[in-house]
């Protein structure tokens, strides 16, 4: 395995665990879907998971990457989880999770935060 995808294994390892840990007990690494890619964390209802490990960030690239993911899986709402530098893999709640203002703002909304217009 290259060093690189090696990187993104930890990375998704770490991720899943965290999801398992924390009320999501059915995550699991996806397996690789060829050109259809639909996310690196399957089990999650109604969420698609791309999870970046990389020492330069490529923020909206990797969002536009999450959102055609999140349209192949036909989920409701895609999460890009990036690793910060300097932040290893047993430190995961501290890696920050990136969405649109638009998805966080309807996430919110259908958990029963604000009101709809």
């Amino acid at each position: 395995m290259s060093k690189a995808k090696a990187k993104g294994t930890s990375a998704e390892t770490a991720v899943v665990k965290f999801l398992i840990d924390n009320g999501f007990p059915y995550a699991e690494r996806r397996a690789l879907n060829g050109a259809l890619d639909l996310g690196d964390i399957t089990g999650t209802p109604a969420l698609a998971w791309e999870v970046k490990n990389h020492k330069t960030y490529k923020i909206p690239a990797w969002l536009k990457e999450t959102e055609q993911e999140t349209k192949n899986a036909k989920a409701d709402f895609g999460v890009l989880v990036v690793k910060p530098n300097g932040v290893g893999v047993t430190n995961t709640a501290n890696w920050w999770a990136i969405m649109s203002l638009e998805q966080i703002t309807n996430l919110l909304r259908e958990a029963g935060y604000g009101t709809r217009r």
